[in-house]
């Protein structure tokens, strides 16, 4: 209590209001709107996933070192996918969605490919090897 205080006056230190400058813990909002980025984060992330695993009726045996295993594993803890496999099906899809003009020249460049190749075969087809 301060000297100039009557008795029964609370002091602006004694007050049930947090003191944000000093009590870290006091800024709720900030938190709360983090925490609701990350949950958004993580819905966008499992509809994501939930696109990836449609039409998974392939199956392909892969090796992998320990830092991919260890990210897909991460994927897992973290409730986004239930298994490895979701977790490389997931992994696999973001990876060719992330690189589309990539794959776009390649498919050119293959589509070119496969028609000098079918060019050839007809040329070697109608040629004979008389020598």
């Amino acid at each position: 209590m301060d000297q100039n205080q009557n008795p029964g006056e609370a002091d602006a230190s004694s007050t049930h209001e947090p003191n944000t400058a000093q009590d870290p813990s006091a800024k709720g909002a900030p938190k709360k709107d983090s925490l609701k980025e990350a949950w958004k984060q993580v819905e966008t992330i499992g509809m994501a996933v939930g696109d990836a695993l449609q039409g998974r009726n392939n199956v392909v045996m892969v090796r992998i070192n320990d830092d991919a295993l260890a990210y897909l594993d991460m994927l897992i803890e973290a409730d986004i996918t239930k298994s490895r496999s979701e977790s490389a099906a997931h992994l696999i899809n973001e990876g060719i969605k992330s690189n589309q003009e990539l794959f776009g020249r390649i498919k050119e460049v293959t589509e070119k490919i496969e028609s000098l190749k079918a060019h050839l075969r007809e040329v070697v087809k109608n040629e004979t090897f008389d020598q």
